[in-house]
């Protein structure tokens, strides 16, 4: 059996840390909150529920309605938002220093507040003050 030398015993670790490297760049970007571009695109972007999550992390069932529910950001500060036969407009706030959206359904009295956990390009994770988080991709 041939024995490494040290120089190749050094190469071989620094391949072995540059894959590690690579794949730890590439990896999800869960937790990154990129621009509020990402949000609307070029003039407005649809998302899709992907999963829901409880305040325990656990997934929640969904429903075909809830399966079939789409939020879509304007950049012009609007929202709409359907689930089957129902819809839902209204505006919208994004803070990225403090990685928050803030809703206001038109008509209503309140607004919703939700911390951003993961906005990029395809991933929107919206977490709600009751813990419960919201995953949606983008259409």
């Amino acid at each position: 059996m041939k024995t490494l030398t040290s120089t190749s015993s050094r190469l071989l670790a620094s391949l072995f840390m540059l894959v590690l490297l690579f794949t730890a760049a590439c990896g999800g970007k869960e937790g990154t909150v990129e621009s509020v571009n990402m949000l609307y695109g070029k003039d407005s972007k649809t998302w899709k529920t992907d999963k829901e999550m409880d305040a325990t992390g656990d997934k929640v069932s969904q429903s075909d309605a809830m399966e079939d529910q789409r939020v879509t950001f304007y950049a012009n500060g609007q929202y709409n938002m359907m689930s089957g036969a129902q819809t839902m407009n209204g505006k919208y706030t994004f803070d990225q220093g403090a990685k928050t959206i803030t809703m206001m359904p038109a008509g209503a009295a309140q607004s919703n507040m939700f911390t951003v956990v993961t906005l990029t390009d395809d991933k929107l994770t919206l977490k709600g003050s009751d813990g419960s988080e919201l995953r949606l991709e983008g259409e």
